[in-house]
């Protein structure tokens, strides 16, 4: 039988336990906040990354560059194949450790934070009692494929239409909703008081805003349209969804703009930073669309984390479905323009497989390695490497599928492989960018970011095979400088979207080389793909 995860937390635990209590620094204040002062005093916006491996918190000055940061890994649970799951009470105590680092930081330094914007893992789904803080179970990651089969029974009832028209999505257990379900079916809420059903954005708000003690419970349209509940026109909750999927409209967070004042950080949370508004609030994949300052229409980021995304600003109209693609919206900025929607492919593994070759086929000791591995080889000496551990996403959606190894031979040792992985992951989004080019989307160059990224190798091989301009970021945490700069933008930090597309610079320009290699690899690879 399963056993199911149950606890209860409060601050007052969760401070006592892992943190030292320091003295309380001055009460923010807003009135002066934006002044420096010529000791060189700084005012400073906090980005708190979220992530699916870890949490980061990183202070950003008025030139949205990174100053000072700090990082905590994350633990995975695997409980079952296909199934991936994160506590997320220990998401918040990464959140408050992070921020606390670099709050007393600042401090020590001088300068004083006046705002906080929060970037989060997506889909990623909490299931928690407001009333006594009690988490039912642990976090079911985006990752997780264990609602396959119900996505596949809804798709069979003749549901995959409306959940297209409605929300954008295809019917996958990538999003929400589904895992919504199968944790009230499963009696994670059974007793709430204050039943919840939330993404890691809202989680983070609640609990560094109070928590049970006068925590605010909101998400916003970037994360909620990730829930296959919100409607794409409206930017509120789909009656018509929340009926399909069986979840209460009382169980989900408000909606509110992503650039707002959702809450103030609590000083029983982060006594350091008490009384500083939390004034943005972004998906990680917006969050790096907006931090490579694409904000016109057809401008296109991709992201090599833990997953590979491509995201294409698509405007501030609703641009339809697209054959292999989803639709999204990218950010509604309030009072700073309409909501703004995006066009986008995702692959599910990509950095999560230089961390598999490096953790248990022991290939390389740091995942930084890899390229150097890789370019030991003059090719793959015909290895394909489908990383394909929690199924295939864009353009393909078929969570059945899984990773394989192919091709080996005799001659095929650790470089080869090493380099099937690095080409595997430009193949991904090839497939994307072509699904975009099949779709009538036009694209102008890729603006890349993530840890992946810092391969040269990757960034030529990905600019060949989708015959487009690479242009890498001369910052690689685009995901946190994106929800930093809309944090600043509410508070007058920044003031418009042309400032801040003044201050994005890329570090390295690659253009297409002769495709006839790639092009033979990646019919290769597809064949490969066929079999996986």
């Amino acid at each position: 039988m399963l056993c199911y995860y149950s606890t209860v937390i409060t601050w007052r635990q969760l401070f006592s336990t892992h943190f030292k209590r320091i003295l309380l620094p001055e009460t923010f204040d807003a009135e002066n906040s934006l002044k420096l002062t010529s000791l060189g005093r700084m005012d400073l916006i906090l980005a708190l990354d979220a992530g699916t491996t870890g949490v980061r918190t990183l202070a950003f000055d008025e030139g949205a560059r990174v100053l000072d940061s700090s990082y905590r890994e994350l633990t995975q649970y695997f409980p079952l194949p296909g199934w991936v799951e994160h506590d997320a009470a220990e998401i918040a105590d990464l959140a408050v450790a992070t921020l606390r680092d670099v709050a007393t930081w600042a401090r020590e330094s001088g300068h004083r934070v006046v705002g906080i914007g929060i970037t989060n893992q997506r889909e990623t789904t909490v299931a928690f009692d407001r009333e006594t803080g009690h988490l039912g179970h642990r976090a079911i990651v985006w990752q997780d494929r264990r609602t396959t089969e119900s996505c596949q029974r809804l798709s069979e009832q003749g549901h995959s239409d409306i959940v297209r028209s409605h929300t954008g999505l295809v019917l996958d257990s990538y999003f929400s909703a589904t895992k919504m379900q199968w944790l009230l079916d499963h009696g994670a809420l059974d007793g709430a008081l204050a039943p919840s059903l939330a993404t890691i954005d809202t989680w983070l708000v609640w609990w560094l805003s109070g928590g049970i003690d006068g925590g605010v419970y909101c998400t916003e349209p970037s994360n909620a349209s990730r829930t296959m509940l919100m409607d794409l026109d409206t930017l509120d909750w789909s009656p018509a969804m929340t009926s399909l999927f069986a979840i209460p409209l009382d169980t989900l967070a408000d909606i509110r703009p992503s650039t707002t004042t959702f809450a103030t950080i609590s000083a029983d949370i982060v006594p350091e930073l008490a009384g500083v508004p939390i004034t943005g609030v972004l998906g990680d994949q917006q969050a790096a669309l907006f931090g490579q300052a694409c904000f016109e229409t057809g401008m296109v980021k991709a992201t090599y984390g833990t997953g590979a995304f491509v995201l294409a600003n698509a405007g501030e109209s609703s641009p339809g479905i697209f054959d292999g693609l989803i639709t999204t919206v990218a950010w509604d900025l309030g009072a700073f323009g309409p909501a703004t929607y995006a066009i986008e492919g995702s692959a599910f593994v990509a950095g999560a497989a230089v961390q598999w070759l490096r953790d248990e086929l022991g290939f390389i000791e740091h995942s930084e390695d890899l390229e150097a591995l890789a370019l030991s080889a003059l090719d793959s000496g015909g290895v394909n490497f489908v990383p394909a551990f929690t199924g295939l996403g864009s353009p393909f959606w078929r969570g059945d599928a899984r990773g394989s190894i192919t091709g080996l031979s005799r001659g095929a040792g650790r470089a080869q492989i090493a380099r099937a992985l690095v080409e595997s992951l430009g193949y991904q989004v090839r497939a994307m960018t072509d699904a975009f080019r099949a779709s009538g989307v036009g694209l102008r160059e890729i603006r890349a970011d993530g840890g992946a990224a810092s391969m040269d190798l990757l960034m030529q091989l990905q600019a060949t095979n989708s015959r487009l301009d690479v242009r890498r970021s001369a910052t690689l945490e685009a995901t946190a400088r994106g929800v930093a700069t809309v944090a600043g933008l509410e508070i007058g930090v920044w003031h418009s979207l042309e400032q801040l597309g003044e201050l994005w610079a890329s570090d390295h320009h690659f253009t297409p080389s002769d495709p006839v290699a790639v092009d033979a690899g990646y019919a290769a690879w597809l064949r490969a793909l066929a079999r996986a």
